[in-house]
């Protein structure tokens, strides 16, 4: 077994990485390639939560622009979200990573209900565990729902899975000068509104000392060397 950094960790995925060359929908590719990226650090010892967002197949703003009820689009963005981690399980499942989906609304034929200490005891016994459906609750996004499975699950580190290495003080695909933070504090990330995560999930990390770490996930050995312990992407710690 690998030294670790960390030994229990909750993984954050946007739906987008599901997603096709058009952005929409489940690419059975794309959650091929998350699946083996995950058995890379299943292997080294790591126990691994994820959740995973749904802006693949239902983006709640446009539902809203057109006078849709938001707890309405948000129960549907929560179904989405359902469907992408059992599109993710089975990917994982194929390659031999046992994998149990819960969800937080409850739908037996499909998921398990989420229960924390059987998560747990899912994460104890080396399989991987899917939370879907968000919090339950609409008006919280999965960053939120990340934030606090992490806190639940006593995960050591929320890491947040994106397409640059880390953050940066303006969208680096537009400003070739943007400037990457290796560290910020919790403080920092909620004043200067660098979007690591709504402003809930901060507070939620930030009043539970959880540090998040943002990466890409693209990277192909990104995950692996800053469990390992590097210094990879950006650290928010207090």
């Amino acid at each position: 077994m690998d030294t670790l950094k960390y030994k229990r960790i909750l993984l954050k995925l946007s739906g987008e990485a599901l997603a096709g060359p058009n952005g929409f929908g489940i690419d059975p590719l794309q959650a091929e390639a998350i699946a083996e990226r995950v058995k890379r650090v299943y292997v080294m010892g790591v126990e691994i939560a994820i959740v995973i967002g749904a802006g693949n197949l239902w983006r709640g703003k446009q539902g809203l622009e057109r006078g849709m009820d938001q707890a309405t689009a948000d129960y549907m963005g929560m179904l989405a979200t359902v469907m992408n981690a059992m599109a993710l399980m089975d990917a994982l499942e194929r390659i031999g990573i046992i994998t149990r989906v819960q969800s937080a609304i409850e739908m037996r034929a499909v998921a398990e209900p989420y229960i924390r200490r059987r998560a747990i005891r899912h994460l104890e016994k080396r399989r991987v565990v899917i939370f879907g459906a968000g919090t339950g609750n609409p008006f919280f996004s999965t960053d939120t729902a990340a934030a606090l499975r992490a806190i639940e699950i006593e995960a050591e580190v929320l890491i947040k899975a994106t397409k640059v290495d880390g953050v940066y003080d303006s969208d680096p695909h537009k400003n070739p000068s943007a400037i990457k933070f290796d560290r910020l504090s919790y403080i920092d990330v909620i004043n200067r509104r660098l979007e690591v995560m709504d402003t809930t999930a901060i507070s939620l990390c930030m009043d539970n000392k959880l540090p998040i770490l943002v990466l890409n996930l693209w990277d192909p050995t990104a995950l692996e060397r800053a469990l390992r312990g590097e210094n990879i992407g950006t650290l928010v710690t207090a």
